[in-house]
């Protein structure tokens, strides 16, 4: 997967927050508790795919109804 078929990416802080981004806006900001969630399902992508799929369905609004997982 090339740098430009990859929307998301995310970004963490000194805090452990994480703030996602799609095409490099911010869309989502995350608190400690889930910031441990998102990191947990992100250690456990196979793949560059499946971890912009986790990112699109930690957002909610980036769901096309394809994502049967």
């Amino acid at each position: 997967m090339k740098e430009t078929d990859a929307p998301f990416s995310y970004q963490i802080n000194k805090y452990n927050t994480v703030f996602i981004k799609y095409y490099g806006k911010q869309v989502k900001i995350s608190n400690v508790k889930d910031a441990k969630k998102i990191l947990k399902k992100m250690s456990g992508a196979e793949n560059e795919k499946a971890s912009q799929l986790i990112i699109a369905k930690i957002t909610g609004n980036f769901k096309r109804g394809n994502e049967q997982n």
